[in-house]
């Protein structure tokens, strides 16, 4: 069973299914993450969709490269998790199966490309407190050796 964060799911609501990669972006102590102004503001770990026709190691290096400006290397899976959402930008409530990485970030190629991003270092404990879901603060946490 994978491991659910979040909201509780609402009975009278149908979702539909959106896998999604993300990465955990380490440099020494330090975490490459997004902050994403709309719809809410929030600090993201870097991710997306996965497109159709698309592997999850293939939407990884895209949506990162999207959402930060770099290019990353030597992906691992940590883990996944599933989170109940509504999803205003797409008018979508979402059952988002997230997979998260460990990746390394090789170097930038200009600012992100996604509208509304902001690429930033942020400390690794800054982050497991700062980041806008629960379920990507427990793996900032896991990879802190605090879980």
């Amino acid at each position: 069973m994978i491991r659910r964060f979040g909201e509780p799911v609402r009975a009278d609501q149908r979702y539909r299914l959106r896998p999604g990669a993300y990465a955990v972006l380490a440099r020494g102590t330090d975490l490459l993450v997004t902050h994403q102004a709309e719809p809410v503001p929030e600090f993201q770990l870097p991710g997306g969709g996965i497109d159709p026709g698309e592997s999850p190691l293939q939407a990884l290096h895209r949506e990162v490269y999207e959402e930060t400006g770099w290019h990353i290397a030597a992906p691992r899976r940590l883990g996944a998790f599933r989170r109940f959402t509504y999803m205003p930008e797409y008018d979508l409530w979402a059952e988002k199966l997230c997979v998260i990485y460990l990746a390394r970030p090789v170097r930038p190629y200009g600012p992100p490309l996604e509208p509304g991003h902001t690429a930033l270092w942020m400390p690794g404990e800054e982050a497991a407190h700062r980041l806008g879901n629960s379920g990507d603060r427990h793996f900032v946490a896991r990879w802190l050796g605090w879980v």
